[in-house]
C-alpha cells in the first residue's frame, strides 16, 4: 500500500518553515512513505482539489484515500500516528 504525506506550503509562510525540519526528520524515519511538498503558489490546482485554505496543511493518504488532515504546525508524534494508521 502506498502512503503519502502531502505538505502544502509556501515560501512566504513562517509556520511552514517551522514545520519543515519536522517533515525532514520523518522522511528519514519513514523511507517507504512518499513525501510531497506542494507549493500552493505554484500548484493552486492541487490545493483547490484538497480544499487547502490555511498553511501549513498536511494530508496523509493511502490507496483508500485521505486518512488524516492537519492544519497548522503539527508535531512529529501526531504525524507518526497518522502515518501508522495509513499503513506505513
Amino acid at each position: 500500500m502506498t502512503v503519502t504525506l502531502m505538505d502544502f506550503q509556501a515560501d512566504w509562510c513562517g509556520p511552514c518553515k517551522t514545520q519543515e525540519p519536522i517533515i525532514k526528520d520523518l522522511e528519514e524515519d519513514y523511507p517507504d512513505v512518499e513525501f510531497e511538498r506542494i507549493d500552493v503558489d505554484e500548484r493552486q490546482d492541487i490545493a483547490n482539489e484538497y480544499q487547502v485554505r490555511s498553511l501549513p496543511t498536511l494530508i496523509v493518504e493511502n490507496d483508500d484515500g485521505v486518512v488524516d488532515r492537519f492544519i497548522g504546525v503539527t508535531q512529529a508524534d501526531d504525524l507518526e500516528d497518522a502515518l501508522q494508521e495509513a499503513g506505513a
